[in-house]
């Protein structure tokens, strides 16, 4: 079985970056050793990096490749680093060379390298030597025969390394290794995390999701206020029961349509009989329209209907002698 090396391109794919001829190169020289050679362009896969660790399975080194352009080694980088972290294998990984590409036209390319070996270690991979440098016109890395050669090598050491599974010192970092896999252990199969990561880079999906939990917080809210009401309206019929003034030889009805409830509360009064519900009914004498929070205002004397109507807190329509006979019908007191 032939050797296998995947080269991860963290730039942003721009025609004179210097990473892309390093990595082109390094690709012919490996292709030349007979190595099956895949590349992912991380800024195309902005949507499935969470996915790409799984193609970390197969391989047995990888280039991690990076540009700085201003400052670090960028954020598809970053994401990819983070994929490996959440959904790789880290039994795989273990097993993985990895060679650090980073150039720069700015500032910063040994601080990027390091960054990636820094980072290939702490998640159990093995270190390879790298190259870094400081390349602000791509057109001089392309016409230097020197810097080609020197990039051959490299792609060599690689190859060197990987093939005869060369060892290296131990470093701080496996300390770190330790403490990171022991924070994050997930007890999900390969398969499940498999999935997983394809969910979570799945912006449809995640939609979906979102908009489930919409509708059931929206369902169990609606059964929540639902409740409130039932319970609130229960109050109400037991206020006008309580404060009724029987005013004898008096029949009148009245319907008052509350904004919170979906049937009005209808009142009808018989000399002396009362009779409080919520439902229709064919007539009323006097209607009223008006929020809970009135209503609420009313039944605990702050306010009475006849004030309510005044101050336009609340609309009516009907005979207004019968509606102004209400307040005398319930006079409530507040507490």
């Amino acid at each position: 079985m032939g050797m296998k090396v995947n080269i991860y391109y963290g730039g942003r794919g721009l025609i004179d970056d210097p990473t892309l001829f390093v990595i082109s190169k390094m690709h012919e020289v490996l292709e030349e050793l007979h190595v099956d050679v895949k590349r992912y362009n991380l800024y195309e896969m902005k949507n499935t990096i969470t996915t790409l660790p799984q193609t970390l399975k197969e391989a047995d080194g990888i280039i991690l490749a990076s540009t700085v352009e201003w400052y670090g080694i960028g954020g598809f980088m970053t994401q990819f680093l983070d994929a490996c972290f959440l959904y790789g294998d880290k039994e795989r990984i273990n097993k993985i060379y990895m060679c650090p590409v980073v150039m720069s036209t700015t500032y910063g390319e040994r601080e990027g390298k390091l960054t990636l070996s820094t980072a290939w270690e702490i998640l159990g991979g093995l270190p390879c030597s790298g190259i870094c440098g400081y390349i602000p016109d791509a057109l001089a890395l392309e016409m230097s025969q020197g810097y080609g050669k020197l990039i051959e090598k490299k792609a060599e050491n690689l190859y060197r390394t990987i093939s005869q599974k060369l060892t290296s010192f131990p470093a701080s970092n496996q300390a770190v290794k330790q403490m990171v896999s022991q924070t994050k252990n997930v007890d999900l199969t390969p398969q499940e995390t498999e999935q997983l990561s394809q969910y979570a880079s799945n912006d449809e999906y995640v939609q979906k999701q979102k908009e489930d939990i919409l509708e059931l917080t929206s369902f169990f809210k609606d059964k929540l206020v639902s409740k409130e009401i039932e319970d609130n309206s229960d109050l109400v019929i037991k206020k006008f029961e309580e404060y009724y003034n029987p005013i004898p030889g008096f029949i009148a009805s009245y319907k008052l349509t509350i904004h919170e409830r979906k049937t009005p509360l209808t009142i009808q009064i018989n000399h002396i009989q009362l009779l409080c519900n919520y439902g229709y009914t064919e007539k009323s004498d006097v209607e009223m329209d008006l929020n809970q929070g009135t209503l609420n205002d009313i039944m605990y004397g702050r306010m009475t209907f006849q004030r309510a109507f005044m101050a336009g807190n609340m609309k009516m329509k009907g005979d207004f002698k019968t509606f102004r006979t209400l307040d005398l019908l319930f006079p409530f007191i507040e507490n």
